[in-house]
């Protein structure tokens, strides 16, 4: 059974992609909370429910950009893998990159599915709100 609301946590450090991307997620109405912390570290600090996030939900999903200040994508991908308590939580890596690098380590290091931030407005919203209309269907309640 999918679930009726999907908590996201979006890890972005651009204000503008930020914009985009809640409103895209307009067109679920109240099926998606979208959480948004701007680095590494407090993506980190949010999953784990530490401070000042201690109220935090868990994300049923992320969406984590790769060039982030404090620690990087693929640091933060790595040390949620790491952790049994959240290694089942799907992360969607949506970045800038196209590097070959970059794909293969996300993969490497457990991402979901690796999506280059398309540059059109437009192609930029469809593609968030496939990947999320994709997650809601496959996400179960506990």
């Amino acid at each position: 059974m999918a679930k009726d609301i999907l908590q996201i946590l979006l890890v972005e450090d651009d204000p503008g992609d930020v914009g985009l991307v809640r409103k895209a997620l307009d067109a679920f109405g109240g099926r998606v909370l979208l959480h948004v912390v701007g680095d590494g570290l407090s993506a980190l600090n949010f999953v784990r429910c530490e401070a000042p996030y201690q109220n935090a939900p868990r994300p049923d999903l992320i969406l984590l950009d790769l060039n982030l200040p404090m620690k990087t994508g693929q640091e933060v991908l790595r040390e949620i893998r790491q952790d049994s308590k959240f290694a089942r939580i799907p992360v969607l890596i949506l970045t800038t990159s196209e590097s070959e690098i970059d794909i293969t380590a996300a993969y490497r290091a457990g991402a979901n599915c690796f999506v280059s931030k398309p540059m059109v407005l437009g192609e930029f919203m469809q593609t968030v709100q496939s990947m999320v209309r994709y997650w809601m269907r496959m996400v179960s309640a506990p």
